[in-house]
């Protein structure tokens, strides 16, 4: 695994707000697939029914993201276009945005539309919870007490997730390293055991901080 990281949604938000008595409510939701982001956005349809709109966005994968959008009867580009670019700005994947809006009596014009649907959208992104995943290499090192110590300062130092510690008559560290940092981490726990530790290589994968606590993604 060669990847880069990326910003996803882990937990959807919701917000609303109000521009001449028109509502906007924006509802956002994490999408890993095409089919998860229309099944979210006709969930959302069924439940306001009865709103004029239901303006949609969506980016689904990593490398070359599929990117929808859905004006919905609003002027065109006026509603799905700036929630997309809302999403593209953040450099969110994996995400889809409905934002429904009730009609108020009154005409918001192109701008207003459009100030009205990016704002909702940047709502509802800033109230749902976003991590960034990593790619990294999940390694076992194994070492004499001696050593601990120093593989210990290495890690903190190095900013280094040590997922597990077991103490036997040897001490064995689980560790989720940056992909960049992999050889350099091996170099540097090689060096202050004299070259005695034991250093093996499990599963490739990203992994996330979330709420102080590092999440290995299978």
């Amino acid at each position: 695994m060669t990847g880069q990281s990326y910003k996803i949604v882990y937990k959807g938000g919701e917000a609303e707000i109000t521009e001449k008595k028109s509502r906007f409510i924006a509802h956002v939701a994490p999408a890993e697939t095409e089919e998860e982001a229309l099944a979210f956005i006709e969930e959302i349809r069924k439940k306001y029914w009865d709103a004029r709109h239901n303006c949609t966005a969506y980016s689904v994968g990593i490398q070359q993201p599929v990117l929808r959008c859905s004006d919905d009867g609003e002027p065109s580009k006026t509603a799905g276009m700036p929630m997309m670019e809302v999403i593209q700005g953040e450099e969110l994947h994996n995400i889809v945005v409905v934002v429904t809006r009730y009609f108020g009596g009154t005409l918001l014009g192109t701008g207003g539309l459009i100030r009205a649907y990016t704002k909702s959208a940047q709502e509802g992104i800033r109230n749902s919870q976003i991590i960034t995943k990593h790619p990294g290499q999940r390694m076992k090192v194994k070492c004499d007490y001696t050593s601990s110590g120093k593989i210990q300062y290495i890690t903190a130092s190095e900013h280094i997730p040590v997922l597990n510690a077991e103490y036997t008559d040897e001490v064995e560290f689980d560790l989720m390293v940056p992909e960049e940092q992999v050889k350099r981490i091996k170099k540097q726990c090689m060096e202050v055991s004299g070259g005695k530790a034991l250093i093996k290589d499990l599963e490739k994968a990203y992994f996330a901080e979330i709420d102080g606590e590092i999440k290995v993604f299978s």
